[in-house]
């Protein structure tokens, strides 16, 4: 297809990158070729942690006063599995029937490609009266540890202080402009080891089946509520994701079985406090010699941000664009806002994102060119003088 506008054209060259977590494959280069030539300052980050993958970042601003409005997201992507099962080669970047298929087209290259082709148009047809940045990295899908976190401790040493930040994922369960994401649930994953004792299945009496307590401690943490909810969450939910005895043998009964779960949580709770909640539940089900309790380190907290002038204003843009009013919501799984929240205004819109994640990803051209004019309403709204002082005075600057 000829004539790409230059949003889809973007896209497509990003999911030509097969830039699976943790490999980059070029793709920052792709991005940060665009932004170099429209006279953004780029710096290329890799961080490192014993025990993670290297990563390499990208952080770019044109301009040097408030306000400052940064876009956010990443160009990593999940693998694509069996390339046989798609209809377009999955990093080929195909356009068919008037969709972009390919690993990241929704999740998020596409988002990235329309904020990046609304920023240069803006760039190009209006004076800048503030700075506008992007903070891209290639961990969003892996441990989360080497990207976001690290590129927004380097920002914070530098000086560079965002006003306001806009994650591209793809928020909107259905169509363009059903949901802005002001918040998301925190995310803990835990390890429940039950013990007994090993014996033969003929002579019950002298073992101690695990799986009897493995069933009351399961019960335990599936059916009694850990809260209703709060006002901008749903209750936290747990969720049994495995269970692993590893008994080969029909004449043994096991000496230990393995549970595995995870829990979305709101913010009724820190991560300490859910561990210590959990814990003293399953403590009063069964005595605590009969399991151990680990959890996995917790990078992943629940917050909200609370609406304000800058989230109406990208809600007006989006209803101007689309014609529908935006929810706010806090559901989902977790992103790299959760890092994002620490510094600033954060709030998350990007594709629709019903394919993310699977074979045949694709997005409709149509949807990248109308997301980029919403970014571009978005851009043109808040570096109105009027409406910029008032962000500014919002924000107590």
């Amino acid at each position: 297809m000829t004539d790409l506008s230059p949003g889809v054209a973007l896209a497509r060259d990003l999911i030509r990158k097969p830039s699976v977590t943790p490999a980059d494959a070029g793709a920052l280069d792709v991005l940060q070729g665009r932004l170099e030539a429209a006279g953004f300052c780029c710096r290329r980050l890799p961080f490192s942690e014993p025990g993670t993958p290297d990563i390499d970042n990208l952080y770019a601003r044109i301009g040097t006063g408030a306000p400052y409005l940064l876009f956010a997201g990443h160009t990593d992507v999940v693998p694509p599995g069996d390339p046989t099962k798609w209809r377009a080669d999955p990093f080929a970047g195909e356009i068919l029937g008037g969709e972009l298929f390919g690993r990241g087209a929704a999740d998020m290259k596409g988002g990235i490609a329309a904020f990046a082709a609304a920023a240069l148009a803006f760039l190009a047809e209006n004076p800048l009266k503030g700075s506008i940045g992007f903070l891209i990295t290639g961990d969003e899908e892996g441990p989360a540890v080497n990207g976001t976190a690290k590129l927004l401790q380097w920002m914070a040493e530098q000086g560079e202080k965002f006003d306001h930040c806009i994650v591209g994922e793809p928020t909107n369960p259905n169509a363009l402009g059903d949901m802005i994401k002001v918040g998301r649930r925190g995310s803990l994953n835990g390890r429940l080891r039950v013990f007994g004792r090993q014996g033969h299945v003929a002579y019950p009496a002298r073992a101690d089946n695990p799986v009897g307590h493995l069933l009351v401690l399961c019960a335990t943490l599936k059916h009694e509520k850990l809260d209703a909810g709060t006002d901008w969450f749903d209750a936290s939910n747990l969720e049994i994701t495995s269970i692993d005895i590893g008994n080969a043998a029909t004449n043994v009964i096991p000496g230990e079985a393995l549970v595995r779960f995870n829990v979305r949580f709101n913010d009724s709770w820190t991560p300490e406090t859910l561990k210590s909640e959990i814990f003293s539940r399953l403590e009063r089900a069964r005595p605590s010699e009969t399991f151990s309790l680990e959890f996995d380190p917790c990078n992943a907290v629940s917050f909200v941000t609370e609406p304000d002038d800058f989230t109406a204003l990208v809600a007006s843009a989006i209803e101007a664009e689309t014609g529908r009013r935006p929810e706010y919501s806090t559901s989902g799984g977790t992103s790299d806002a959760r890092f994002i929240a620490q510094y600033g205004k954060v709030l998350e819109f990007g594709l629709v994102g019903k394919t993310m994640h699977q074979i045949d990803e694709r997005v409709p051209v149509a949807e990248i060119d109308a997301l980029s004019r919403i970014y571009g309403r978005v851009l043109r709204s808040y570096f109105d003088g009027a409406q910029s002082k008032i962000l500014l005075a919002r924000r107590g600057s």
